[in-house]
């Protein structure tokens, strides 16, 4: 092992140190500072990166605490985290005890942010959305990527809207850039346009998460 690899073997044990449950409250002090440095939280402050998609339905970043106070005394009764359980990571936690505390529904949905998802894993997230009470709020950790995706699948399956202007749900308004890793989840949508088919037949039917990561993949080589 290199020079390089070993400090960045160091660098993943030394934050980890901090990636903790709530159990105890030097465990607790340690997992606030992953979520507020590590897991960039300090930027979240003030910056929600949000928006109303639909009357009712809200995009954002990982709220804070104080801002899922703010949405509870708003008028939203439910929230849908995009993270995944990510390894019951501290941010999961702490989203967790807070809508718990608030009395919030907390829904948790695997959506895979730099690689195409499986089907089952956007079938599944339309079924939530379908289910899940309302007013609701999607989030995921920037609020750029999955956030963006998963507000265009909602459009087009809860709201009747084009696939063209569900697409607008990806963009650089949002941090969305089509040249990232993220930029998978632009295809998706657009391969879905394509087809001329109704979202939820074409994802049974003919979506190919391979097919479309390795062309995504071949496009950033080539750039």
């Amino acid at each position: 092992m290199g020079w390089l690899e070993r400090l960045r073997e160091w660098e993943r044990r030394w934050r980890y140190g901090y990636r903790t449950d709530f159990s105890t409250p030097e465990d607790r002090r340690r997992a606030e500072i992953y979520i507020r440095w590590f897991d960039h939280g300090i930027l979240r402050g003030r910056w929600t990166n949000g928006a109303e998609i639909a009357p009712g339905v809200f995009r954002s970043n990982q709220p804070t605490r104080a801002r899922y106070a703010a949405m509870k005394a708003a008028g939203v009764r439910s929230v849908l985290n995009l993270r995944g359980d990510e390894g019951d990571g501290p941010p999961l936690l702490m989203a967790r005890e807070a809508c718990a505390a608030l009395r919030l529904h907390h829904v948790v949905a695997h959506l895979p942010g730099r690689r195409a998802p499986a089907a089952e894993d956007i079938l599944s997230l339309i079924a939530i959305f379908r289910d899940i009470e309302r007013p609701f709020f999607m989030h995921c950790k920037s609020g750029a990527d999955r956030s963006g995706f998963a507000a265009a699948i909602y459009l087009m399956t809860c709201e009747g809207r084009s696939p063209a202007e569900a697409r607008r749900q990806l963009s650089a308004r949002h941090l969305h850039f089509a040249r990232s890793r993220a930029g998978v989840l632009g295809l998706i949508l657009d391969r879905h346009a394509a087809s001329g088919l109704p979202l939820e037949t074409w994802l049974r039917k003919d979506y190919d998460p391979q097919a479309i990561q390795a062309e995504f993949d071949q496009r950033r080589r080539q750039r």
